[in-house]
């Protein structure tokens, strides 16, 4: 076996999830009862149930980006005639007001980013679960992305939520958040959970298996 592929596992090493002190599993007359002498955390050598509630985590992402999209996300009223806009509206009418660079941006974190996050939880989930042990360090960069860029998905929730704040100008105009925003907020949380809930060991636990089966 190669020594670049030996797990903490392998080396008899265990990690506490929340201030990452490493330990010797040696050490432990229990491990399935030890606790990190630092901060009192449950230690274990994977996150328990991680491959199941991160699918359940990613189909619920899944389900509400469709009607975060479908649905009107903000409503402007310009006396007193409302203005529906959905996610992608709201790109159009950017890019055709000369504003192209928000536009790309909204585009970007609103639309692009929150699908590739879905897809890549997705595909890292069925490397782990189908045993497809090529390119794993290709994949634990992919993990760290998408881990790395959920908050930056909130871009268009920060944006109505300063609109809806500041243009409150009565019978003139004012700006009301639609229920897309409630979807498209349960959607970021949804795959900032899913990251957080898989844990990237186990794609390295797949070429040990690969390797132990030759």
């Amino acid at each position: 076996m190669s020594v670049s592929h030996l797990t903490a596992v392998q080396a008899s090493l265990i990690s506490c999830h929340t201030c990452n002190r490493l330990y010797d599993t040696n050490s432990f007359p229990d491990l399935h009862d030890a606790k990190c002498l630092l901060c009192g955390t449950n230690l274990h050598q994977r996150i328990p149930n991680s491959i199941s509630r991160t699918w359940a985590l990613v189909i619920t992402a899944a389900i509400l980006y469709m009607p975060a999209n479908v649905y009107p996300i903000m409503t402007i009223h310009t006396l007193g005639t409302g203005d529906p806009h959905t996610i992608i509206g709201g790109v159009e009418a950017l890019f055709y007001g000369g504003q192209w660079p928000l536009a790309f941006l909204v585009f970007f974190a609103s639309i692009f980013v929150p699908l590739m996050k879905i897809m890549g939880i997705v595909y890292l989930l069925l490397s782990v679960q189908l045993g497809w042990a090529k390119n794993p360090k290709q994949k634990t960069s992919l993990y760290r992305i998408v881990e790395a860029v959920g908050k930056w998905s909130m871009i268009d929730i920060f944006m109505i939520s300063i609109l809806v704040a500041l243009v409150q100008l009565g019978a003139v105009g004012d700006i009301v958040a639609g229920r897309a925003a409630t979807f498209f907020a349960a959607v970021v949380v949804s795959t900032m959970l899913a990251a957080m809930s898989f844990d990237p060991r186990l794609i390295w636990d797949t070429i040990n298996e690969k390797n132990n089966k030759k």
